[in-house]
């Protein structure tokens, strides 16, 4: 604009000073071959200052056309790629409103004009997998593989939702998929505790007991992961290491695998008790007596005692007989009665469980009332009708119900 007033300044000047110079024209010739052209001084200089003055506009017009035209192209071009993240970012809420319906067809219809394609896919293989509709999901995730083998890294966080979309469908063919994820990127393991954790089941999946064993000692290590995961993992772990000692070779096989444990490990309720339901399960009472009896003796947490009531222990006369010791030191002791109750009906001593029970319930405790629970009244129950109060067995049948 400042370029336009100075050219009309020049114009005007000239036109005012032009008169002046009527007297003394002045010429210019201008020769190209045959061809002449003359003009004054005067005519010439009006001429050149029209012509920038031209070049001028026509610049300024031609700039502001040309931005027209480039905002216009950017408009058109990019439009189907505003959509594609715009219906994108529709499946993200819809994910999380839990309308997995609709996040699964907005992240398939977004993943290629959003061009985020790695993304789209993974939540579409997500939400599908909440709907149960595992052929979507393989589906995606074959579209997911493709365009990682394109890319060459999905990312450790996509490599890790893509095993556990892949092992939470239960199938096979899926585990044998997840397991190659992982063994792809097995030198992750020691530094990833997500990566860690879906080893571990993974394992567990395939049976693969002392590995995954040898896998929590690491995850013992690792911070993030809490104990109670550990203890589930070890439950299942031990159980399926002693499980296969008795099965696959013969009993010194599993005493072996026990007596091979650290001491540290061999004083873990969730290993002790992994190894005593193997016992049970195979009547070998000798040495389940041996190894509970001690601990009976030093009077161990009601929590274990929970978990002791679950064995299958159908000769326990040894057990019994620590319990009522028990019971002689402190005869409103809840947790002893409670499993003297269990132990009795287990071996078939009906009377000794329903006396057991029946006192379990008559104590009361100040802050929490009751000292029983809804195992203690089935099992009640059940000694109940073994000795043919069926009447009896009815009423805590409806009271174990209630709770």
């Amino acid at each position: 604009m400042i370029r336009i007033i100075i050219a009309l300044l020049i114009f005007f000047s000239v036109m005012a000073v032009s008169p002046l110079l009527i007297d003394e024209k002045g010429y210019i010739l201008i020769a190209m071959g045959n061809t002449t052209i003359e003009l004054t001084v005067l005519s010439a200089s009006i001429m050149l200052t029209l012509l920038f003055i031209a070049l001028v506009i026509s610049l300024k017009l031609l700039r502001g056309g040309v931005n027209i035209s480039f905002g216009t192209w950017n408009k058109l071009a990019f439009a189907g790629q505003r959509r594609g993240i715009a219906n994108f970012n529709k499946g993200l809420a819809a994910y999380m409103l839990e309308d997995y319906s609709q996040a699964e067809a907005l992240f398939a219809k977004s993943a290629i004009p959003s061009k985020r394609k790695q993304s789209a896919y993974l939540l579409a293989a997500s939400a599908s997998a909440k709907l149960n509709l595992n052929s979507n999901t393989n589906h995606y995730l074959e579209l997911l593989e493709q365009e990682t083998l394109k890319l060459k890294d999905l990312g450790l966080e996509g490599v890790i939702v893509n095993i556990k979309l892949l092992m939470n469908q239960k199938k096979p063919e899926a585990d044998t998929k997840a397991r190659a994820l992982i063994d792809e990127n097995h030198k992750q393991i020691g530094h990833d505790a997500r990566l860690l954790a879906l080893e571990i089941d993974l394992c567990l999946v395939e049976k693969r007991f002392n590995k995954a064993i040898q896998y929590l000692v690491w995850a013992r290590k690792e911070k993030t992961i809490t104990e109670e995961r550990i203890q589930a993992w070890e439950r299942i772990a031990y159980y399926g290491s002693f499980n296969e000692s008795i099965n696959d070779k013969n009993n010194e096989a599993l005493q072996h695998n026990w007596q091979s444990l650290g001491r540290k490990i061999k004083q873990r309720d969730t290993v002790i008790l992994a190894y005593c339901q193997v016992l049970a399960e195979n009547d070998l009472h000798e040495p389940l007596n041996k190894l509970l009896s001690p601990l009976f003796k030093k009077s161990p947490s009601t929590e274990f005692l929970k978990q002791v009531r679950n064995l299958p222990i159908k000769r326990a006369d040894e057990l019994i007989a620590i319990a009522q010791q028990q019971l002689h030191k402190n005869i409103h002791s809840a947790k002893w009665l409670s499993c003297l109750g269990h132990l009795a009906l287990k071996s078939q001593q009906y009377s000794m469980a329903e006396k057991a029970f029946g006192s379990l319930i008559k104590l009361e405790d100040k802050d929490t009332g009751r000292q029983y629970d809804r195992q203690d009244l089935q099992a009640l129950a059940q000694a109940h009708s073994k000795e043919k109060q069926y009447q009896a067995a009815d009423a805590m049948w409806s009271k174990a119900h209630t709770l």
